[in-house]
């Protein structure tokens, strides 16, 4: 997998919320001032080389939906980046984070509960493959 440009990850975004989408589609999610329509005809067809898109035709339109999960997306980007900036070491990360934040112990108490939480229903079975 291959890290994605500011515009690239910006059309991703916004087809992982529609789950799928025409140009036009997608173009009416962006915010001001819209892009042309080739401009980001030109970044999905970049997304599709790249094996992030896929795509239905519709005679000479094409309704593109994400072939990359959001979840895995994430998953790599943060790795890349904890790799790059922090060694590849969380607790650094942590650490950045609480230091550039001003976060006391008592808010890095919470936030290590909340974290156990998570990680307690994420066991949990539900009946739902993951």
């Amino acid at each position: 997998m291959k890290e994605l440009t500011k515009a690239e990850e910006e059309i991703m975004q916004i087809l992982w919320k529609l789950e799928k989408g025409f140009v036009k589609d997608i173009i009416e999610q962006m915010p001001e001032p819209k892009p042309a329509y080739n401009t980001v005809s030109t970044i999905v067809r970049i997304l599709e080389k790249k094996g992030f898109v896929g795509y239905t035709a519709f005679g000479k339109s094409h309704e593109y939906f994400p072939l990359v999960a959001e979840d895995k997306y994430k998953s790599f980007f943060l790795k890349n980046f904890m790799s790059g900036y922090f060694g590849g070491s969380f607790e650094k990360l942590v650490s950045f984070f609480a230091k550039d934040n001003n976060l006391d112990v008592k808010e890095l108490d919470q936030l290590l509960r909340h974290v156990k939480d998570d990680l307690k229903e994420e066991d949990q079975p539900d009946g739902n493959d993951r």
